[in-house]
C-alpha cells in the first residue's frame, strides 16, 4: 500500500511572521514559482483579508500557470458579530479566487472566553457556519485548528467538538496545530489517536507545528506516523517567535527514511537549491548548519573522520548529499592530517599521493598559518592558492611594487573620504592607479580592479559580496590581529579568501589578492 502525504507551505504566510523575513510581491511569486517547480502540493500565499500586498499577490499569481501546486488563501472564521454571509473577511477569502482556502478557529476554551469573549457554543456556531459557508463558494476549504493540542490537554470534549463541526460543515482536512509550539512527539501520538477514535479513520487530519520547543520537525513527524496525510511547515523553518516546523527537514525524513511519497519526494535533488533560494530572495545569509541543505551537513574536519568517510561515506553520513542536492565538502584546518589535504588535492585536480613529501610540507604549513590566525574553513579559494603555490603550478598574474591608502575627515558632519594608490606590475609593464571608495578598503579594491582590468578584463564580472572582520584574541586591544574574510562571486560562482595581519587594510589586501588570483585561475583552466 502506497502512504502518501501532501506538503502545505506556508512560508509565504507564515514565515514572513518571522523577523527580519520580509518578502515584496514580486518576492513572493517568485519563491511560489520555485516551490510549484519542487512540487510543493499546497502554496498558502497569505491573508487577503489583512493588507493589500497579500490582495495583490493572489491578484499576480492567477497570472501564472502552476504545474503541479495549489495555492491556498488564508483567513479566520467570521467575527462573532457577523453572519458568515456578510463577513468581510470571508468574502475576502472569497474574492481570492484561489482553490484552496484555509481558515483557522479557536479550539482551546481559554482563547473562546478570554480572547472572544463569547461562549464555548458560540464559537462552534461560527467554526461550522464558516466553513460551510466557504464550501458553496470554493473548491476545497482546510480548517486549521488553532491551539488544537493545548486545547485537547485542557478540555479534550470541547476541542474535539470544534473539529466536529468543521467535519460536518465540508472541511476536507482538519489541521491540527500546535500553534505555541510546546507540545512533545509523545502527547502528539496520544492525543492524535483520541481524535481518530473520536473522528473515525475516514477523516483527513494535517499538522502544524511551531518550534518553540525544538520539537516541530520531530511532531510533524510524529503526526504522519499516526496517521495526519498532510503536513504544513515553511522553507528553512521560517515563522514567528522560534519559527516553524522546517520542510528542508520533514521532507527528506518522510521520503528517504519511512518510505512516505509526495510529489516534491520525486524532486528532492532540488531541495539545496530551493533552500537557499528562499534565503537569498529574503536577503538573509543561509544557515550553514542547517541539516540536509546547510553548506556544514556533510562537512569533514578532524582527520580520522576524513578517511574514514573517503573509504566508505556512510561512516559519518546518514544519507548521501547528493540525494538532497547537497555536497560532500572537506574541511582543512590545524586538526587536519594527511587525508584532508590528499582529498582536497583531488578535488581540486591535484595529483598527490600519501607518500608525497608535499603532502607533509602543505600540512605543516596550514598548521603554522592557523597558528597566525589564519581559517580555511570558509577561504577554500585560498587554500587552494596555497596548494597550488606549494606544488608549483600557480601562475604569478601580478607583483605589487606599492599601495598607499588615505582616509581623511575634513568636517565633523561629513563622512571620511577614502582614497588608494596602487602599483603593480604584469608582465614588464608597470600600472600606477588610484580610485576612491567608500572607505579604505573599497578604495583599495576599487584601485587594483582599476589598475588590472586592462590586462584581465575579466575582473569586471566579479564583484565582492561578503566582507568579515574579526578581531583575533593573541594581543589586547587595538593592537590585536585581525582576521578578514572576502565572499566574491562572478556571474556562476562565489568563492572565500582569508587574510590575517596586525593591520586590518594589509590583511584585506591578502584576501583581496587571493580573491582575484582566484577567479584569474579558475577562468584560465577553464580555457584550457
Amino acid at each position: 500500500m502506497t502512504r502518501r502525504v501532501d506538503i502545505y507551505d506556508t512560508t509565504l504566510r507564515d514565515g514572513t511572521q518571522a523577523e527580519n523575513f520580509n518578502l515584496s510581491v514580486e518576492d513572493k511569486i517568485r519563491i511560489a514559482i520555485r516551490l510549484d517547480e519542487f512540487g510543493i502540493d499546497y502554496i498558502e500565499g497569505g491573508w487577503p483579508g489583512s493588507n493589500p500586498k497579500d490582495e495583490k499577490f493572489f491578484s499576480e499569481i492567477r497570472n501564472y500557470s502552476l504545474k503541479h501546486s495549489k495555492i491556498s488563501a488564508f483567513g479566520s472564521t467570521h467575527l462573532a458579530k457577523n453572519k458568515a454571509h456578510e463577513d468581510k473577511n470571508l468574502k475576502a477569502l472569497i474574492d481570492a479566487r484561489t482553490p484552496v482556502v484555509t481558515i483557522f478557529g479557536k479550539s482551546w476554551d481559554i482563547h473562546v472566553k478570554d480572547a472572544l469573549r463569547i461562549s464555548l457554543d458560540r464559537n462552534l456556531e461560527i467554526i461550522h457556519d464558516s466553513v460551510a459557508f466557504l464550501n458553496q463558494n470554493v473548491d476545497t476549504v482546510f480548517y486549521d485548528a488553532e491551539h488544537f493540542f493545548d486545547g485537547f490537554k485542557a478540555d479534550k470534549d470541547y476541542a474535539i467538538s470544534t473539529l466536529k463541526k468543521a467535519k460536518e460543515a465540508g472541511a476536507k482536512c482538519l489541521v491540527l496545530c500546535d500553534t505555541n509550539g510546546g507540545t512533545l512527539p509523545n502527547e502528539i501520538s496520544t492525543i492524535i489517536d483520541e481524535v481518530k477514535k473520536e473522528l473515525g479513520d475516514n477523516t483527513d487530519l494535517g499538522i502544524h507545528c511551531h518550534n518553540d520547543s525544538e520539537m516541530a520537525v520531530a511532531n510533524s513527524i510524529q503526526a504522519v506516523l499516526s496517521g495526519a496525510r498532510q503536513v504544513q511547515g515553511t522553507i528553512n523553518g521560517f515563522g514567528e517567535r522560534c519559527g516553524n516546523a522546517n520542510l528542508c527537514s520533514i521532507i527528506p525524513a518522510l521520503v528517504l527514511k519511512l518510505g512516505y511519497q509526495c510529489e516534491a519526494g520525486n524532486n528532492l535533488k532540488e531541495l539545496t537549491s530551493t533552500a537557499r533560494f528562499v534565503y537569498e530572495i529574503a536577503n538573509l545569509a543561509p544557515n550553514k548548519y542547517q541539516p540536509y541543505v546547510g553548506a556544514s551537513a556533510f562537512a569533514h574536519k578532524g582527520g580520522i573522520h576524513v578517511s574514514a568517510v573517503q573509504r566508505n561515506p556512510e561512516t559519518y553520513e546518514h544519507i548521501r548529499p547528493e540525494l538532497v542536492g547537497n555536497v560532500q565538502r572537506i574541511l582543512v584546518s590545524d586538526l587536519s592530517g594527511k587525508s584532508n589535504v590528499i582529498a582536497k588535492a583531488k578535488q581540486f585536480g591535484l595529483d598527490l599521493s600519501s607518500d608525497d613529501p608535499l603532502v607533509l610540507d602543505i600540512v605543516a604549513k596550514l598548521k603554522e598559518l592557523e597558528a597566525q590566525g589564519f581559517q580555511f574553513e570558509g577561504a577554500e579559494a585560498s587554500f587552494e592558492l596555497l596548494m597550488r603555490r606549494a606544488s608549483g603550478t600557480l601562475r604569478k598574474y601580478f607583483d605589487l611594487l606599492a599601495f598607499r591608502v588615505i582616509d581623511q575627515k575634513c568636517k565633523e558632519e561629513e563622512p571620511p573620504q577614502a582614497e588608494a594608490t596602487v602599483m603593480v606590475r604584469v608582465g614588464g609593464k608597470v600600472e600606477h592607479t588610484a580610485a576612491v571608495g567608500n572607505g579604505p578598503v573599497n578604495a583599495l579594491d576599487n584601485a587594483i580592479r582599476k589598475a588590472l582590468e586592462t590586462f584581465y578584463p575579466q575582473l569586471r564580472e566579479m564583484t565582492l559580496v561578503d566582507y568579515k572582520v574579526r578581531v583575533l584574541p593573541d594581543s589586547p586591544g587595538t593592537g590585536a590581529k585581525v582576521r578578514v574574510l572576502i565572499e566574491s562571486k562572478d556571474g556562476k560562482d562565489k568563492w572565500g579568501t582569508v587574510g590575517v595581519s596586525h593591520d586590518i587594510i594589509e590583511a584585506s589586501w591578502q584576501a583581496l589578492v587571493d580573491s582575484i588570483c582566484y577567479k584569474l585561475m579558475r577562468d584560465e583552466g577553464k580555457r584550457q
